[in-house]
């Protein structure tokens, strides 16, 4: 891990994101002690680090923070009122107690969704709404269009069902043109299906307000574009990454006092929201 994270560096990354495929840290006491070595190893190269790890408690949150991680995926994947039909090993108040326990460790939260579960445009609307109106924005969204695996429950509905993955440039871009307009400050993470999109079609999702591409040749489970691709495409683009740990451009309103932020602890949101 910590060799392809020098790899990551030097070809010009300034995030690693390390993942695990399990539903929950739980207590996996011996992978936790060899997550959080990773997680010191990673930020000593001067990276800034991204786990994903299924649902988390606050301890373990805090453990995550101390070892030096950054930011902490945890996606909602779409509506409150459209979850229960595509995930059942978890509820949507399991995933908003992750997020808490991220946020009120000190750790960046990184969440987004999944355009092709066979959502409608309502859907759509309602995750975005969720986002913005947690208690804090994440500090980035990752807009992701279905790879459907076969084998897999939405894989083999696909042909019976036209709304499952079929999702194409323009989805994409009003759904990152809507994150960018209602979350204005957050990074906006153009993620999975880049294979199926044109260069073209990517300038289109660009100039719409995705600012962050996720980069390396596999996801968690899906194909990326090869690092030199990615490459060839930014030179062609004219674009230049961010330094690592440089937060995003804060608006003139709220550097000049006209606008203030306030936060509340994510916690505190969750038993309001569910008392």
């Amino acid at each position: 891990v910590l060799e392809a994270a020098k790899r990551a560096r030097d070809a010009g990354s300034t995030r690693f994101c390390m993942g695990a495929a399990w539903r929950e840290l739980g207590n996996k006491k011996n992978a936790f002690g060899h997550i959080l070595d990773m997680v010191r190893g990673v930020n000593g190269m001067g990276l800034e680090v991204c786990c994903t790890l299924g649902m988390l408690n606050a301890e373990q949150a805090k453990q995550l923070k101390e070892a030096g991680l950054t930011a902490y995926n945890h996606n909602l994947d779409t509506s409150p009122e459209h979850y229960p039909n595509v995930i059942s090993t978890r509820t949507y108040e399991d995933r908003l107690q992750t997020i808490a326990n991220v946020r009120d460790a000190g750790i960046s939260v990184c969440c987004g969704g999944i355009l092709g579960l066979g959502e409608k445009d309502n859907d759509r609307v309602g995750l975005l709404h969720v986002l913005a109106t947690l208690p804090e924005h994440p500090e980035s969204v990752p807009i992701n269009a279905l790879v459907s695996v076969q084998g897999t429950p939405l894989g083999d509905a696909e042909e019976e069902n036209d709304d499952i993955g079929n999702v194409d440039a323009f989805d994409m871009t009003r759904m990152i043109a809507t994150a960018r307009i209602v979350m204005p400050r957050t990074m906006v993470r153009l993620s999975a299906g880049r294979l199926s999109f044109s260069d073209a079609e990517q300038y289109m999702m660009f100039s719409a307000g995705a600012n962050s591409i996720f980069n390396g040749d596999k996801l968690l489970t899906t194909d990326n574009p090869e690092f030199d691709e990615d490459q060839a495409l930014f030179q062609k683009l004219g674009f230049v990454g961010k330094p690592a740990h440089k937060g995003p451009t804060v608006a003139p309103a709220e550097s000049s006092g006209q606008v203030h932020i306030t936060k509340v602890e994510g916690t505190q949101q969750q038993q309001q929201a569910y008392a």
